[in-house]
């Protein structure tokens, strides 16, 4: 399987993964068919999960080989990645103060409930943008070195990726349904919210694959960006969960299956 995979074009992998990562956000919000309320432990947990998984990936799919590419390249590596990180945080933390303001104006606004979706899925999507972009760019790196080890890191990021956005989907499907939506447009925005993954994840791998010189810009900014989701929204989330040192667990979880497979097989 995996010698068939690496036969297919690094661009073309990236939208069968990004399909992936927004197949399973509309997987999590079918749950609107079945459930009104869900497991709260088990929802928390694959947050922990997933963020384990994201922090690890972070480092060895995307930060690591990020520099140890700028040095091929005769660039400043230290500074690359510096630039980067920094850039995939600050944009990810400019957008959530966007969000955070037009909250505090529509506090007095009719139909609140209504705004409050909408921001749930704004927020939402904003946050998937440089999800996709992550997927999209460790595939399409793949151009410059498509090894068995780092096709296989590509598909645990994706997976990681797809993992942390089941409860996202169910997270604007189940608000919706408690304002009064049916369940099928509470079903049609929960899952609408990942649309914007292959989008971007297609716009990053043929960005990395045309030009290489910007490849390691690009994956410190997908991870600088992947890092403050994380430490922004899954961690908090999850360990707002009563058992919250078993929700920890998972997140150690997480992180070491990810890097088991990079290290071990990198």
């Amino acid at each position: 399987m995996i010698d068939k995979l690496m036969e297919i074009n690094p661009v073309i992998l990236s939208v069968f993964a990004t399909l992936f990562t927004w197949g399973v956000t509309a997987l999590g919000a079918s749950l609107v068919f079945f459930f009104k309320k869900t497991n709260r432990n088990v929802m928390d947990a694959m947050l922990g999960f997933a963020a384990g998984v994201m922090i690890a990936a972070s480092f060895w799919s995307l930060l690591d080989p990020g520099i140890s590419l700028a040095e091929e390249l005769g660039k400043c590596a230290w500074l690359i990645a510096l630039v980067g990180f920094l850039s995939g945080g600050i944009v990810l933390f400019l957008g959530d103060k966007v969000c955070n303001l037009f909250m505090k104006k529509s506090k007095n606004t009719k139909n609140s409930g209504f705004k409050r979706c909408l921001l749930l899925i704004t927020s939402i999507t904003l946050h998937n943008i440089p999800e996709g972009l992550a997927v999209g760019v460790a595939f399409g790196s793949l151009a410059y070195n498509m090894t068995e080890s780092s096709l296989l890191a590509a598909l645990v990021l994706a997976l990681g990726i797809g993992l942390q956005n089941f409860p996202e989907g169910s997270a604007v499907s189940l608000p919706l349904r408690r304002e009064g939506y049916s369940r099928s447009k509470s079903f049609m925005y929960g899952q609408f919210s990942g649309i914007v993954e292959p989008i971007a994840g297609v716009i990053g791998a043929i960005l990395v694959t045309r030009i290489q010189n910007i490849l390691p810009f690009f994956l410190s900014f997908a991870a600088g960006a992947m890092i403050y989701v994380v430490v922004e929204e899954l961690i908090p989330e999850s360990q707002s969960n009563k058992s919250k040192d078993l929700m920890a667990f998972f997140t150690l979880i997480g992180f070491s299956i990810m890097m088991v497979l990079d290290v071990a097989l990198g």
